[in-house]
C-alpha cells in the first residue's frame, strides 16, 4: 500500500488556507502544493494569505505546471467545482486519492464523473469555526473530518486506508464513517438550516445558537430536508438534527460560516445547492418546503441587490 507523502490543494478559501497550513507544519512546505489559475497565483504572490495572524508559507503553482499528487483536496465553491477539476488534471496520477470539502451532496459524484469513482473517498468537514475576511482566516477549533466509501470496492477500501494512514501520522482528527451518504446529507441539513438563517439575519453563529426566532426557522429548514431525505432512502432523524445542533452550539459565537462571509464581501454564495437543492428534490417527490422556499426568495434577494450596488 503506497504512502502518502504530498498534498495538492485547490482552493484558497478558508478550509484551503485551514488544512494548507496544517499540512505544512506537519510536512514542511516542500511537500504541499496549491494549484490555482493565473490571476489567483499573482494574487497571492503579492498579497500572500494569514492564518490565525501569521503569514502562511505556501507553493502555489498554476494549473497545467504541477506534479501529480498522493493525496488532491478540493476545497473551492461548489460553483467553481467544475473549473477547478480542470485546473487540477494534472495533479491525478494512477494512485492519487481525491477528497472533497464543498458543501452540499454533490462534489464526489461530480469529481468521480471527471476523475473516475476509485479515487474518491468521501468527505464531511465540521466542527471547524473557520472565518476567513479578505486574505486573514482565523479560527479556535480545527474541527474533524469525517471519512468513508459508499461501497464496499477493495480498490476504494484500499485507498481509505492509506488516508487513514495518513490522517494518525499527521494526527489529524477524522473519524471513518460506516454510513457516509447519510452523515454527508446530515452534514448538508446543517448548512441548509444555520448557513442561510445567519445569512439573511447578516449574523453570526450566535444567531442559531441563543432561543429564538433564528434558532427556530433553522431548525424548520433542517427539518424539511429531513422530509426529503427520506423520500430518497437517506434515513436522516430529529436525533440528527438535535445532534448536529449540538455541534453548531460549540462553535465560536461570534464567527460565521462560508455563506455569510460570502454576504459580507457580496459575493455570491452556493444557495443553489443549500436551499436550490432542497426545492429541486422536494418538487421531484411533492413534498412542500416553505421555509426553504422563503430562505431561497430572501437569499437571491440579497445577491440581486449586488448588481446595483
Amino acid at each position: 500500500m503506497k504512502q502518502i507523502e504530498n498534498v495538492t490543494i485547490v482552493g484558497m478559501g478558508a478550509l484551503g488556507i485551514l488544512y494548507g497550513d496544517f499540512f505544512v507544519k506537519k510536512m514542511g512546505r516542500d511537500r504541499v502544493t496549491f494549484v490555482a489559475d493565473e490571476e489567483r497565483t499573482a494574487r497571492f504572490a503579492k498579497e500572500g494569505v494569514y492564518c490565525n495572524g501569521e503569514k502562511c508559507s505556501f507553493t502555489m503553482v498554476e494549473g497545467g505546471k504541477q506534479a501529480a499528487a498522493d493525496l488532491l483536496i478540493f476545497a473551492v465553491k461548489g460553483n467553481a467545482l467544475r473549473e477547478s477539476a480542470r485546473l487540477a488534471e494534472k495533479s491525478v496520477a494512477e494512485d492519487t486519492v481525491i477528497l472533497s470539502l464543498l458543501n452540499g451532496i454533490s462534489s464526489e459524484e461530480i469529481l468521480a464523473e471527471i476523475f473516475g469513482p476509485e479515487h474518491l473517498i468521501y468527505t464531511v468537514a465540521q466542527g471547524m469555526d473557520a472565518t476567513k475576511i479578505g486574505n486573514k482566516l482565523k479560527f479556535s477549533n480545527l474541527g474533524e473530518l469525517r471519512i468513508g466509501v459508499p461501497d464496499a470496492d477493495p480498490r476504494k477500501l484500499e485507498n481509505l486506508r492509506r488516508v487513514e494512514a495518513f490522517f494518525d501520522r499527521m494526527s489529524l482528527p477524522y473519524t471513518e464513517e460506516e454510513d457516509i451518504k447519510k452523515r454527508m446529507w446530515s452534514k448538508w441539513m446543517l448548512n441548509v438550516g444555520c448557513n442561510q438563517v445567519i445569512m439573511v439575519n447578516e449574523g453570526t453563529y450566535r444567531t442559531i445558537q441563543e432561543e429564538g426566532s433564528g434558532r427556530e426557522m433553522a431548525k424548520a429548514a433542517m427539518r424539511e430536508v429531513i422530509a426529503v431525505a427520506r423520500a430518497e432512502g437517506v434515513h436522516l432523524g430529529e436525533e440528527d438534527l438535535e445532534g448536529y445542533m449540538t455541534l453548531a452550539d460549540t462553535l465560536d459565537p461570534d464567527g460565521m460560516p462560508s455563506m455569510r462571509q460570502d454576504g459580507l464581501a457580496k459575493r455570491y454564495s452556493e444557495v443553489d445547492l443549500f436551499s436550490g437543492t432542497v426545492l429541486a428534490k422536494a418538487a421531484k417527490h411533492g413534498i412542500d418546503v416553505p421555509v426553504n422556499r422563503e430562505l431561497n426568495r430572501r437569499i437571491k434577494e440579497i445577491e440581486a441587490a449586488y448588481e446595483k450596488n
